[in-house]
Parts: C-alpha cells; sequence; structure tokens
C-alpha cells in the first residue's frame, strides 16, 4: 500500500471559470519547467561512473572488472523503468520525481565520499545497480505530468522539447566534473560535486512541478483544450490499481507489446552505433582519437533538432499519429548505416554525415515510441506502459549493443554488426507498422 506521502495530490474544488485559463497558462510552463529542469539533473548523476574509469584504472582496476560494475546502471535502469513506472502511476509525481532525483544524488555522493564504495567491483557494482534503480525514477512521473498537463495533439511537440533535458544534462556533467575536479583537486569529486548539484536541483524540482491539474482545481486537460481521444471518459480520471494496470491496460495492449519489441531494435541501433562510434572508425575508417571524438559529438548533439522536428512532424503534420512519423525516421536511418558502413576508409567527410544524419534521426524514435506508449494507455497507467518499452528498450537493445556487438565483430568482423544494425532498422519498421491503423482508428473522432 502506498504511503501517505506519495500517494496522488488529492482534487481541488473547481477554480471559478474567469481564473481557469490563466492559471492553467502558468501552470502548464511551471510544470513543463520543473519536469525539464528535473529530468536534466538525472543526467548529472548517471554517467559519472564513466569519468571516473581512468582513475579507477590507476587504482588498479581492470576495463573488464570496471565494465561488469558498470553494467549495473544498465540492468537496474530498464527493470527500475518498469517496476517504478506502476508506482508513479500512483504516486504524486511532484513528490516520486523529485524523491528520485535526491537519491541517486545521494548515492553519487556516498560514492566519492566514503572509502569503501570503490573498494572493489562488487561494492561498485551494488551501488550502481542501486543507483540505476533511483534513476529508474525519472522518466515515468515526467510521463504522467506530461498526460495530465498536455493534450494528444501537441504531446509529440511538447515531449520532444521536453527530450532535449537529457542531451542537456548529459553534455553538462563534463563541464561540472572538470570544475570539481579544480575547486577539490580530488578525482573522487566526478562523484559528489554533480550530486550535490544535483540534490539542489531535485529540491528546485520539487517546488516547480504539480502533480495533475485537478491537484491545483483546474479541469482535465481534455476539457481544457477540447481534444478528446475517441475512446476518452471521465473513467481516464479515476486512480486504478496496480493489478488493473499490468493485466488490463498494460499486459493485455497487444499494440504495447509491438512497440516494446521495436524499441529493442531502435535502442540496438541507437547503442550500437554511438558505443561502438570511437571503434570503428579508428579500426575501420583510420580516423585519428581526435577525428573521432569530434565525430562522436556531433552524432550526440544532432539529436536534439532531429528529436525537436520528429516531435513536431508527428503533431502537425500527422495529427497526434507517432508510427508514420518513426518508420519515415527509421526508413532514413537504415538508408545512412548503410552508408556509414559501405563508405570505404579515407571519405573522412562522408562518414561524418553518415553518422551525424544517424544521430539527427534515430533519438526522434527514442523519444516518439514513448510518447506512443503514452498515448496507448489510460493517463492513469502511463508510466507502466512507458517503462515496458524502456524495459525491453535497455534489457533488449542496450545491453545486447555493449556485450553482444563485442563477440560478433570478434567472430564475424564490423560487418557483421553492421548486418545485425541493418536487421534491427528493418524490424523496427516491420513492429511499427501493426500499430498504424489502431493509432488511425483511436484519433479518427
Amino acid at each position: 500500500m502506498l504511503s501517505k506521502f506519495l500517494r496522488p495530490a488529492p482534487h481541488k474544488p473547481l477554480l471559478p471559470a474567469d481564473k481557469v485559463d490563466k492559471e492553467y497558462k502558468k501552470l502548464r510552463w511551471q510544470v513543463f519547467l520543473g519536469i525539464f529542469i528535473g529530468y536534466a539533473g538525472y543526467y548529472l548523476v548517471r554517467k559519472n561512473f564513466s569519468l571516473a574509469m581512468p582513475d579507477l584504472i590507476e587504482q588498479g582496476y581492470g576495463k573488464t572488472e570496471l565494465g561488469w560494475a558498470l553494467s549495473g546502471v544498465s540492468i537496474a535502469y530498464g527493470i527500475s523503468k518498469f517496476l517504478m513506472g506502476n508506482v508513479s502511476d500512483r504516486s504524486n509525481a511532484r513528490v516520486f520525481l523529485s524523491l528520485g532525483l535526491v537519491l541517486s544524488a545521494l548515492t553519487m555522493i556516498v560514492m566519492g565520499t566514503m572509502s569503501f564504495a570503490t573498494s572493489s567491483v562488487y561494492i561498485m557494482f551494488a551501488l550502481l545497480f542501486v543507483n540505476g534503480w533511483f534513476q529508474g525514477m525519472g522518466w515515468p512521473p515526467c510521463g504522467r505530468v506530461m498526460v495530465h498537463w498536455f493534450s494528444v495533439k501537441e504531446r509529440g511537440t511538447m515531449m520532444s522539447i521536453w527530450n532535449v533535458a537529457h542531451n542537456i544534462g548529459g553534455g553538462l556533467i563534463g563541464p561540472i566534473a572538470i570544475f570539481g575536479m579544480e575547486i577539490f583537486m580530488d578525482w573522487h569529486s566526478k562523484f559528489y560535486f554533480p550530486g550535490l548539484i544535483a540534490l539542489a536541483v531535485g529540491i528546485i524540482t520539487y517546488f516547480l512541478v504539480r502533480d495533475t491539474p485537478q491537484s491545483c482545481g483546474l479541469p482535465p486537460i481534455e476539457e481544457y483544450k477540447n481534444d478528446y481521444p475517441k475512446d476518452y471518459s471521465e473513467k481516464d480520471e479515476e486512480e486504478l490499481t496496480a493489478k488493473e494496470i499490468f493485466f488490463k491496460y498494460v499486459f493485455n495492449n497487444r499494440m504495447l507489446w509491438y512497440i516494446a519489441f521495436a524499441n529493442a531494435f531502435v535502442y540496438l541501433v541507437r547503442y550500437g552505433i554511438l558505443d561502438w562510434a570511437p571503434t570503428y572508425l579508428e579500426e575501420a575508417k583510420g580516423f585519428s582519437v581526435k577525428e573521432a571524438g569530434w565525430a562522436y559529438f556531433f552524432y550526440e548533439y544532432a539529436g536534439i533538432p532531429g528529436t525537436l522536428v520528429c516531435g513536431w512532424m508527428s503533431d502537425k503534420i500527422f495529427k497526434g499519429r507517432r508510427a508514420p512519423a518513426t518508420i519515415l525516421y527509421m526508413v532514413l536511418v537504415l538508408v545512412a548505416v548503410l552508408i556509414y558502413w559501405k563508405n570505404p576508409p579515407g571519405n573522412i567527410a562522408i562518414d561524418n554525415a553518415a553518422l551525424i544524419a544517424i544521430g539527427f534521426l534515430i533519438y526522434g524514435p527514442v523519444m516518439l515510441i514513448g510518447v506512443q506508449a503514452l498515448d496507448l494507455a489510460p493517463k492513469k497507467a502511463a508510466g507502466t506502459a512507458a517503462g515496458l518499452t524502456g524495459l525491453f528498450g535497455y534489457m533488449g537493445g542496450a545491453l545486447f549493443a555493449n556485450i553482444a556487438m563485442g563477440y560478433v565483430v570478434d567472430f564475424w568482423g564490423w560487418d557483421g554488426g553492421f548486418i545485425i544494425m541493418v536487421a534491427a532498422c528493418v524490424f523496427s519498421i516491420l513492429l511499427t507498422s501493426f500499430t498504424w491503423n489502431t493509432e488511425k482508428r483511436s484519433l479518427a473522432g
């Protein structure tokens, strides 16, 4: 049973009609700013261990040992995003989002300030697993906020803008870690200095975010925007039990399973390209370390405009449908992957252009499958639905890209790895296409 601390905020009496519009506009931007800042804050305490790995190697740890320790984050995150997503659906998003960030920040502070925390691989794995679990508390409450405060036909655009938070947070961790090293002259500050900043961000997030419009004396977003899905009813505003969420609206939803499997293939391409780009470019394409580093940077940041365009396209061109935009982007990803693979060594400009194109395109489907999961489930099951796609993305696609791709390349060379990524593009397109007609019918009314 949920504690009183976590349970959803109670509904308040409806505000007078002449105050609704002004209050709605103010709070919508306030809660959006809250989940944007909050989710960026999560990324300040997600990749710290990667930054500290060179220092840990100097302490005597091997790369294989540190790799296994690092896997704790991905394993825990994938499971937590699903299970804690269900808890989030039955919780106050304001509290849940802030609490996860604060706990994740404290975990990193412990890793940086307690000597035992980095004394063995097993302890590091355990702490990183715990951190990954708390990290899984970030996306679901943001999804809950999004479905309650933004209607279906504007959700793609707003989610694409919000999704940029992870690029911003992920980009800031490097400079913040460098600044911390300059202040404290201690490599452990890569853990505790970003942790202290994330702790402050968690407190700010709590003061900005609100749970639902009804908890602020406002009507549901569908009524306010006059944007009703075809199957919408007042029952969509009722809180659900864990059993109802899992067995009535998630596990029995065939469309969710289609996009969950599609997400595994999208993540395989995302991390198959991202994680192996420096090695592939240096070994197979003749890039220098510096050239490979810049290519990696451009890949990541090309995702920002690509995500924004994808979200806008799904709202404005496809009228709230996600499958057409996802399929279009993945077809173009397939073309770019083929060019990246088959371009002969020495044509650095073409390799860079292909890599930038993949970065521009792949993050749109990553974001949009999460939005589609929100659309395919009732509002009160949004976190669990998105968590299911995240579970498959991380436990299927990301882990395969991290671990199995290395074995594939060792046995069959880079051609073997690229055959897998091309197949992943094709399967993601096929599986997403299965939702085409269902999505079309749901928005026909």
